[in-house]
């Protein structure tokens, strides 16, 4: 099975190669995460008028504004194999779980490049403090591997769909409720920087929720793909 694994993802690489190559022409995935986040952002940080926020709503705007970042973009990793009719291409020529993995990486990468602009400007322009950094950052990036994570199997589920925008959000929120609120609790512990033994719950949730997620949609891709 570790062999089987890292031919599965070796044979990825590739798809994620052609979804970045294509991505960097067109720039709609990224360009709709990136509209959607700092819009959102920079309504909030206007209506609060500079003022500080408790931790508790702090944390949820930041997921809030994530979650429906992802929804904004991430379905194009399907979606854009359907409008160009290359999905039977993409069938012939690699076995489900490396397209899989493939999907999942260029996924991982938007969200991730995503993190890495919002984030700051979040806690610039809402004036906050990170007690825990180092927390701060790991919850990020396993709330981001697990928002990666179900859209992308959901993606492929909905990428033949009519209403393929809205459908991905309602079906994406109530699998992504569980993550939401573990990433949501350890934000604002780590914003508010509580001993490190509260953080272990909601980390544990977050990381098991991540491998769960992956192992069950690594299992059901194939099913999705060859649908």
């Amino acid at each position: 099975m570790p062999t089987r694994l890292s031919a599965w993802l070796k044979a990825g690489i590739p798809v994620l190669q052609k979804d970045l190559r294509v991505e960097f022409r067109t720039r709609y995935a990224y360009s709709a995460l990136v509209m959607f986040a700092v819009t959102t952002l920079v309504t909030v940080s206007f209506s609060i008028g500079g003022a500080t926020l408790e931790v508790d709503i702090a944390a949820s705007l930041l997921w809030i504004i994530l979650f429906f970042s992802a929804m904004a973009g991430l379905s194009r990793s399907f979606v854009q194999e359907e409008e160009a009719g290359t999905v039977v291409a993409l069938k012939l020529a690699a076995d489900p779980e490396p397209v899989y993995f493939g999907k999942l990486f260029f996924n991982v990468v938007l969200l991730f490049s995503l993190a890495a602009l919002v984030v700051p400007l979040f806690l610039v322009l809402l004036n906050l403090t990170v007690a825990m950094p180092l927390y701060f950052l790991l919850v990020v990036a396993m709330g981001c591997l697990g928002l990666a994570g179900v859209t992308t199997i959901l993606a492929a589920i909905v990428s033949k769909a009519g209403a393929k925008g809205s459908l991905l959000t309602v079906l994406a929120f109530p699998v992504l409720l569980p993550l939401l609120i573990g990433a949501i609790n350890a934000t604002r512990s780590a914003l508010a920087g509580v001993p490190a033994a509260y953080l272990r719950p909601d980390l544990n949730l977050l990381f098991f929720y991540n491998g769960i997620a992956v192992i069950a949609s690594l299992l059901l891709f194939e099913y999705v793909w060859n649908e």
